[in-house]
This record gives C-alpha cells, structure tokens and sequence, in this order.
C-alpha cells in the first residue's frame, strides 16, 4: 500500500461507500481480587506490589477462578439479552505480550460465556438504533508498559521501558458486537452512542466503575468500506484502546475518511491495528493484524470449564436493575421533557444529581436548573462532571427550596452556591455569613420604589401613561439599591400600585 495521510472529505466519502463497523469494547470489573488469584485489584499501589507466583506465571502455580467475576459477566451476558452457555471453557491466547509475565492471555475463544444479544441506543435526536452482539466473553488483562526517553510515550524513540505487573490477571469482559451496518453518515454517532449506553449499563449493574479516563473501559474501533449498493465487506482497520466518548467518534470518521482516500488512490486497505492520537483526531499504523490461527488457541489446562445452572442463571436475571434507556425514559416521561433534552442531561452526566436532589425534597424543574445551568457551568469549568462538584444533592435541593419559599431569588442563590463550591458550608450558613436573604420587609420595599419613582420622574410618566414595560427601570434601580435582594416581582407590583396602574 502507498501511504497516505490525505483524506477524502466525510459527505464524498459517505457518497461512495457505506461503512461498516465492529466495536470490541474491554471492561475491567470491579472485583477485589484478580480473575485467577488473590492479589488486590486496588488502584494506585506502588508497582509490582500486588503481584504473586500465579499472575506472574511462575513454575508450578496454578490458577482459581474467581467466582465474582463469572457472576458479573453473566449479569453483562443478560443485561444485554445474550444467551448465557450452558458449558463454557477458558483458552490459552498465545502471543508475545512484553506486558503479560506468562507470555499468553487466558480468555475465552470458540466457546464464550454469552453470546448472541443486542444493545438499543439512543441518537441525539431520539431516534433508536439497535446494536447486535456477537458475544462476552471472560479474559485477563495485561501489565502496564511505561516507555521512558522518548518524546511520545511510545516505544518508538524509547531509550528503554518499565513494566508494572499489577494489572496483569485483573478480571475482563470484552464485548464484541455484530457488524454495524445501515448507520451511513450517523456510524461515528452510533458508535459513539453505542459505547455511551454500554457504560451506562455497566455502571447500573454495579460490576464497574468503567471510568474511561482511568482505562477501566477501553473500546477498539474496527472499520471497513463497503461500496454502495455491495454486500462485500471492506478490509479492516482496528484502532486500538481509544478511551473517550469523543474519541471513539472522532476515530470512526476519521477511519471512514482515510479508507476511503486509500481505495480512491487505487490501493488496498491493509488489515492491521492503529494508534489513535488525541490531539488531532488522526490514526498511526501499528501493526500488521493477526488472525485468530495467528493466536495458537486451546483450551486452558488448568482450569475447569464454567457450567452454570439454569437455576443461577434466572436467579441473576431477576436481580437486575432497570435497564438505562427504560429508566431514562420513564424519568423523561414523569419529568416532562424532550428526548433531545433528556440526552442532553445524559450527556452532561446530570441524570444521578438531578434524581437524588428530586429525592431529596426539590421538585423536578428547579432540579433539572441548577444541575443543567449554574452547576453544569463550574462543572464545565473544572474540568470534571457535575456529580464530582463539591457540593451535594440534599444542598441543591435546599438551595431550591430556598427560592421556592421566597427567601432568595435566582441571583442570590447563585451566590449561595458559589459560597457552597468554596467551602463556606452548607446553604443555610452562606446565606447566614454573606447576608444573602431576599428582603421582605415591605417598609423598606416601599421606601426603595418611592425612591426609585423621585429619582426617575420621566419614566414614571411614561408608565403612567400605558408603557407598562418600561417599568423594569423602576425595577432595575430598585434592585440595585436592594444589591440584587428584593423580590422582582414585588417590586414590580409595588412600583405600579404606586403609579396607580394595573398590570396588562
């Protein structure tokens, strides 16, 4: 293949061909222990401190199952409708892997624990897209490889690179999907949408935090072109470990754009693996991609096969929680909103907050406010999701009812959040501290609006004369001398009671 780094525009590209993708996503489970011994899974220990003779691949140590971890990749397999095997075994994937010490993965291969299921996604516009799954299966992850003296992290220009085996044995499921097709120019929002749901699934059962930026959840792109009107498949590209919503979007359009100047120059796709780069969106050539025989698979010697009862099976099935979309849609339902509107709170990651403020004594409008407004902004801010902002949903909702019951307008309990978000204490005690209370005394009230009118007698007349609106200088000068703590709509109605005119 000639290379190139030119690529076709995405509506030419999507003129001429209709892409095809398959999303292999990794999770590691939240389990305590690894898959196949008791080291801790704990995050942030010194390396190579939680490693023992077995995930080491020692001489004469053998594996165990860790019966946790057969449990959550059942709970995923149901979650999304597979069919759950009856008999099942591991296999040895063997491959020189400088980051896994026994030189082989144990995983699954012909034989997974579920297969044949689907996901249905929600698109940005409410439409729904589903996603088949081809299977889930149960593995181990690898080590982590730190490559020093380089300029890019990787090993290429590394003078030399250092292995933490602490992750080596940590318990995966890697889902696998169908072939995506029928997505056309939407196939980089489906993908995105896809991975989106599935983290939102995997969170709802408990058996993962798959926080993407920590690399708990992983997503490898594959893609291929099929020209329009074809049945046959393209060749594949595979970009490898892309570890963000955005990320795996922007690396299906930029596959789409790329395969499709390589075919339009008269090359060939090359099947291989690809590195995603953050900073422009682009892909790198990796590494030729191996076929399945290239692995060597065969059954694990030293473990017994997963034979799970049809009795466990449906006592797992009745325990799972309401699925994402059916939740998010019935919260859409009893919360009055739109689809665009509930995947925008999807998006801001807003729906938990906005649940457990409800919860706590807030009705929904004002919840779906200030978590989609003024806490949506800091959080956007900070760089982090509205649920991480210190400050809690029991808070918000005080802060709600605060202004339900008059004692603070929308300006003054701005400010009780920021006091709130700096540390200053709870609603109550900011309001207490900064002097924030609306003012209600209608004495003083009425001492500003008259204040007001004798300072600006040529508006006075105009709203003595029907201009109704231009009562909101009155307001304004009412507010200021106030410092933003009267209630406008009071003032508003003092100001035209003073003027002897009614409202229209």
């Amino acid at each position: 293949m000639t290379a190139t780094t030119d690529l076709v525009p995405y509506e030419e590209a999507l003129a001429s061909y209709d892409p095809v993708m398959g999303l292999e996503v990794h999770v590691e489970l939240g389990t305590r222990t690894k898959m196949f011994c008791g080291c801790s899974t704990e995050l942030g220990a010194p390396p190579n401190s939680q490693t023992c003779p077995t995930c080491l691949g020692l001489p004469g140590a053998l594996p165990v199952m860790n019966a946790t971890g057969v449990e959550s990749a059942i709970r995923i397999g149901l979650a999304l409708h597979c069919e759950i095997a009856e008999w099942c075994r591991f296999a040895r994937k063997n491959y020189f892997y400088p980051d896994m010490p026994k030189n082989f993965q144990t995983s699954q291969y012909d034989e997974p624990i579920a297969f044949n299921g689907y996901l249905d996604v929600q698109l940005e516009d409410g439409t729904t897209f589903r996603v088949e799954i081809e299977r889930a299966h149960m593995e181990e992850d690898t080590g982590k490889s730190t490559h020093v003296g380089g300029a890019t992290g990787r090993i290429h220009g590394a003078s030399h690179s250092l292995l933490d085996y602490n992750r080596a044995g940590i318990p995966l499921i890697e889902i696998v999907t169908k072939p995506i097709v029928g997505a056309g120019e939407r196939a980089p929002e489906v993908a995105r949408a896809y991975v989106a749901e599935l983290r939102e699934l995997i969170r709802a059962l408990g058996v993962s935090e798959a926080r993407m930026e920590m690399g708990q959840m992983r997503c490898d792109v594959n893609l291929s072109l099929m020209p329009k009107g074809g049945d046959k498949f393209g060749t594949r590209s595979e970009t490898k470990n892309v570890n963000s919503l955005r990320s795996v979007e922007r690396a299906a359009r930029f596959e789409i754009q790329r395969h499709a100047a390589v075919l339009r120059s008269g090359a060939t796709v090359v099947q291989e693996t690809r590195h995603f780069h953050e900073d422009d969106g682009s892909t790198t050539s990796g590494r030729v991609k191996e076929e399945a025989e290239d692995y060597r698979y065969f059954p694990e010697p030293d473990l017994v096969p997963v034979a799970p009862s049809r009795a466990w099976v449906d006592e797992l099935r009745g325990s799972l929680p309401e699925l994402p979309l059916q939740r998010r849609n019935r919260l859409r339902e009893q919360w009055g909103v739109s689809a665009h509107d509930m995947q925008s709170i999807l998006n801001a990651g807003a729906i938990e907050p906005i649940v457990a403020t409800i919860e706590a004594g807030a009705d929904s409008a004002a919840a779906r406010k200030w978590w989609m407004g003024e806490l949506a902004r800091h959080a956007n801010e900070a760089g982090v999701e509205p649920g991480a902002l210190p400050i809690s949903p029991e808070q918000v909702a005080r802060v709600a009812v605060l202004v339900k019951e008059g004692s603070l307008n929308d300006k003054l309990a701005r400010q009780v959040i920021e006091g709130v978000l700096a540390g200053e204490g709870g609603p109550d005690e900011v309001v207490e501290k900064r002097g924030l209370k609306v003012v209600s005394d209608e004495g003083a009230l009425a001492a500003a609006v008259e204040e007001a009118i004798a300072g600006n007698a040529a508006i006075a007349d105009k709203i003595r004369g029907g201009k109704v609106a231009a009562a909101g200088a009155l307001v304004g000068a009412v507010m200021k001398a106030t410092r933003g703590q009267a209630d406008a709509a009071r003032v508003k109605e003092l100001i035209l009671q003073k003027l002897g005119v009614g409202e229209s």
